[in-house]
C-alpha cells in the first residue's frame, strides 16, 4: 500500500521526534555515563587525562570495594537513611492531616491558610540560611540528625500539604457526610475512608519527597559538620578533600548515593504513575 497524503506529511514529523528523543536521552545520560566510566578507572588512567574514553584498565570492583573500606561511605549511607525516612514520614503525615482539614472542613480563614501554604513554596530557602543556622545553634540542634530532620519536615510540609489537599478535595463530600451521619468519628473517617482513597497520591508524594530529602546538599552542608551526622550528599563533598586525587572513588560514591532513590522509584513505579495520573485527571 502507498502512504496517504496525511501519512506523507506526518513522516518528517515522526522521524524528527524520534531522532530528537534519542539526542535528548544521550545528552541527559552523558554526565551519568562519564561518572560511571570514571568509577571504573584506575588512578593512572585519570592522571593520564583519560576522562571520556574507555578505561585502559577496569577497576570497577576494586573501586567500589575501596569506597566502602577506605572511606566513611557506609556511615554516610546510614546517616542519610536515618535522616530521610523520619523526615519523609513526618512531612507526609502532617501534610495529609492538614490537607484533609483544608479540603473537607469549612472554617474561617481556610482560604487564607491554604494561600499561606502556597506562598511558602515560593520563598527561596537560600535567604533563610543564616536565621535557620542561628536557630539550630540556639536550640542546641546544630550538627544533629534531629535538627536536620525537623527542618526537612518544616520545609517540605508546605509543598506536601498543597499536593495532598488537591487530591483530597476531589473526594466525594457525600461519602464523608454519610459517614458523619452514621456517627463515625473524624479520625475513623480519615483512617478508614480518606487514606485508602488517596493511597496512590501518598505513594507518589513519598517517592518525590524521599528523592528531594535524600539528594539535599544545601541544608546538609549548612546544618551539619561531623561525619557522625553528615548525610551522603555532603559526605561525597567531604571525600573531595580527603581523596584529592582519587576521583574514581568520588565517582563510585556518587553512583552509590544515587542508587536508593532509583531503586525506590522502580519499586514504587506503578503507584507513582497511578498517583500522578490520578492528579492529572481531576477536574
Amino acid at each position: 500500500m502507498f502512504p496517504t497524503p496525511i501519512e506523507k506529511r506526518s513522516l518528517p514529523f515522526n522521524l524528527s521526534y524520534r531522532v530528537a528523543i534519542w539526542i535528548a536521552l544521550l545528552l541527559w545520560l552523558l554526565p551519568l555515563i562519564a561518572v560511571m566510566l570514571t568509577s571504573a578507572r584506575s588512578t593512572a588512567d585519570i592522571n593520564a587525562g583519560n576522562y571520556w574514553g574507555i578505561p585502559s584498565e577496569w577497576m570497577l570492583f576494586e573501586n567500589y570495594m575501596l569506597v566502602f573500606t577506605e572511606t566513611p561511605m557506609l556511615q554516610y549511607l546510614m546517616n542519610s537513611i536515618l535522616i530521610t525516612l523520619p523526615a519523609v514520614f513526618g512531612a507526609v503525615t502532617l501534610s495529609t492531616l492538614a490537607g484533609y482539614a483544608l479540603a473537607k472542613f469549612k472554617f474561617r480563614g481556610n482560604v487564607a491558610l491554604f494561600a499561606a501554604f502556597i506562598a511558602g513554596n515560593f520563598v527561596p530557602f537560600q535567604i533563610l540560611m543564616i536565621p535557620v543556622r542561628d536557630l539550630t545553634i540556639s536550640m542546641g540542634l546544630y550538627d544533629t540528625a534531629t535538627g536536620l530532620i525537623l527542618f526537612h519536615i518544616a520545609f517540605q510540609t508546605g509543598f506536601c500539604t498543597l499536593f495532598m489537599r488537591n487530591f483530597i478535595v476531589g473526594l466525594p463530600d457525600e461519602l464523608i457526610e454519610a459517614a458523619r451521619v452514621e456517627g463515625v468519628s473524624e479520625w475513623q473517617i480519615f483512617w478508614h475512608i480518606v487514606l485508602p482513597l488517596v493511597r496512590p497520591a501518598l505513594a507518589a508524594l513519598s517517592v518525590l519527597i524521599f528523592t528531594f530529602i535524600w539528594n539535599d546538599y544545601f541544608w546538609a552542608l549548612v546544618l551539619v559538620q561531623s561525619d557522625e551526622v553528615r548525610p551522603i550528599t555532603a559526605g561525597i563533598s567531604a571525600l573531595k578533600g580527603q581523596w584529592m586525587a582519587s576521583w574514581q572513588l568520588i565517582a563510585a560514591g556518587s553512583i552509590v548515593a544515587a542508587l536508593p532513590p532509583v531503586i525506590l522509584f522502580f519499586a514504587m513505579q506503578k503507584h507513582f504513575i497511578a498517583g500522578l495520573t490520578l492528579g492529572a485527571t481531576k477536574g
